[in-house]
């Protein structure tokens, strides 16, 4: 068996391509042939990704790191159970080829997926979307109509219905990660929630002003420029990845998530999710004028979601500012990512304001 790079050496042990070699050949996916130049893909990712060839045909494999932060082998079953619900809608997705919930094959759950010929826009743009102002338009817009798509399924008659708790789970939302930051005190050395202006406003805005009712559905949890490829050949988005924090819940969140980390302006701003070159991208209000055009959803609440969106992420991102305060965490990394909690708070200040 072929190792095209090096550097899988170093993490080779946590796939053993003899024994995914055996078990592919039980579920007949190109018997008894080698597996052949197994890589890494380009772009930063928390689980491992191997691109590989066997036969004529090429997989992508997806597996927990060796430390993840949350259990690992339960987040692999429920991206492959979601993606393999997804077969067959119109939300643009990794086919799912086979899963192995199991641990006993290469030391955690993994599943096997379609790779997808896309590119990251975060990492750069291909010369045909640098060049058109209109094409990276476009490019927005199907950013929220992959949202508008997910929203639409159906996750009762997809299977999901027991993903989620969709019963109260706005109401739950911002007393759950108001927990979350408390619990950061245990990191020795963190300045605490006083250093984020506004973090206590921003909770008691949103809990006066919770939406009473919505219709459940798939979320993906964290909807951003960074998580999608783009066609090389157009604006359309080629799929949407890494599902790691997909639930049943409110799918409004998703586009909320959206309005959190999509720059106002051509600046950078902190918290956002941004593409060079910016301009020719639509306004966050033209996103949701987009969305609202393909749903029958009620998004007279859109800038609580958004509200919502800035709290969440920025409360998830101070984590790691409290680990690194106690040694556990780069401080460069501690420092930017507090950086960005620090943005994030800002724009949800001048929303409710």
């Amino acid at each position: 068996m072929s190792v095209a790079d090096p550097s899988l050496a170093a993490w080779r042990s946590l796939v053993d391509l003899d024994r995914l070699a055996a078990w592919m050949d039980e579920r007949r996916l190109e018997v008894g042939k080698p597996i052949e130049e197994a890589d890494r893909p380009p772009g930063g990712t928390q689980n491992i990704l191997i691109r590989f060839r066997r036969g004529e045909r090429w997989f992508m494999l997806r597996r927990p790191p060796l430390s993840p932060r949350m259990n690992g082998s339960e987040t692999m079953r429920r991206e492959a159970r979601v993606l393999g619900a997804l077969a067959g809608s119109d939300v643009p997705h990794p086919g799912l080829i086979a899963a192995e919930p199991a641990e006993d094959v290469l030391g955690a759950a993994f599943y096997l997926m379609e790779p997808i010929e896309g590119f990251n826009p975060t990492v750069g743009l291909p010369p045909l979307h640098a060049g058109s102002a209109e094409v990276r338009r476009q490019m927005g817009f199907a950013l929220a109509d992959g949202i508008a798509a997910l929203g639409r399924v159906d996750h009762v008659a997809a299977g999901l219905s027991d993903l989620g708790r969709a019963d109260g789970f706005l109401e739950r939302q911002v007393g759950r990660w108001k927990k979350q930051l408390e619990s950061y005190n245990e990191y020795e050395g963190w300045a605490g929630p006083g250093e984020i202006e506004g973090i206590d406003e921003v909770g008691a805005w949103l809990a006066a002003r919770t939406p009473q009712s919505f219709k459940p559905g798939i979320i993906h949890g964290d909807y951003h420029l960074a998580n999608v490829l783009y066609r090389f050949d157009g604006p359309q988005l080629a799929a949407i990845v890494d599902w790691e924090l997909t639930t049943i819940g409110d799918p409004l969140l998703d586009l909320g998530w959206l309005m959190a980390t999509w720059p106002e302006s051509d600046a950078i701003e902190a918290g956002t999710v941004s593409v060079k070159p910016w301009d020719g991208f639509p306004k966050i209000e033209e996103l949701v004028e987009r969305y609202a055009s393909q749903t029958e959803r009620d998004l007279s609440h859109m800038r609580w979601y958004g509200v919502l969106a800035c709290y969440k992420l920025g409360i998830i991102l101070e984590g790691t500012n409290a680990r690194a305060a106690a040694g556990k965490a780069e401080k460069a990394t501690g420092d930017a990512l507090h950086n960005q909690t620090v943005g994030l708070f800002r724009r949800a200040l001048r929303w409710i304001d």
